[in-house]
């Protein structure tokens, strides 16, 4: 099972679109104004589909503007077929470009192929917001801002925020980042989350939560 993302302006086709890849197991999230992907929290998705030709926004574009923010596939569902176009597209940074009208077994088969492909591979960077994570160089940054984090303090941003949404009590977060043979105690992780959300602060986001009473979570 994926978390898929589908951004057409035709309600007709991302239903058919939801119809067909939910068979598979996958959880399809359906979008048709173009520009509201860019407000998302677009680290959450396994896959992007893509329309080229929508209003406001054309997929082009967007493709653009968020391939620096995922690295996760982004393919083009498109009635577009000029080599052209093709070429345009994958020049862009997607990873695919299947023609309209489809076959929804070769649609099928190509998503799979690309999920199995990156279950393979390590996902070298991620985006939550306006949070970014370059996870081959152990580095965050946010508007092209590096945050000077010590080693522990990005351990724990990452776990939160590969996990964001969920809500984690400090020994859990202690384990996780530590594991059960850390040589200090889960009271060392409301310190290193008061430094990380001061080290935000100075960069003007913050993305931790404080749940009462349970712990803390990446919103």
């Amino acid at each position: 099972m994926a978390n898929l993302l589908a951004v057409d302006d035709e309600p007709a086709v991302l239903a058919l679109l939801q119809n067909i890849l939910q068979k598979d197991g996958h959880v399809v999230t359906v979008v048709s104004a173009s520009p509201q992907v860019l407000t998302m929290q677009l680290g959450a998705f396994d896959l992007i589909l893509l329309d080229v030709m929508m209003p406001t926004m054309d997929g082009f574009t967007l493709c653009r503007e968020i391939r620096s923010k995922v690295d996760c596939p982004i393919l083009f569902l498109t009635a577009k077929s000029m080599e052209n176009d093709v070429m345009l597209g994958l020049g862009d940074g997607a990873d695919d470009y299947i023609v309209k009208p489809f076959g929804t077994g070769e649609l099928r088969a190509r998503i799979n192929a690309h999920l199995r492909r990156e279950n393979r591979e390590r996902r070298n960077v991620f985006c939550i917001g306006e949070v970014h994570f370059n996870l081959s160089g152990k580095e965050i940054t946010v508007q092209n801002v590096v945050v000077p984090f010590t080693k522990s303090e990005y351990e724990i941003c990452k776990f939160l925020a590969l996990n964001w949404g969920q809500v984690f009590s400090k020994e859990q977060i202690y384990e996780a980042v530590f594991g059960l043979d850390g040589d200090s105690d889960s009271a060392t992780i409301v310190e290193h989350v008061k430094n990380i959300r001061a080290k935000l602060g100075k960069v003007e986001v913050s993305p931790v939560e404080t749940v009462w009473g349970i712990g803390y979570r990446w919103k």
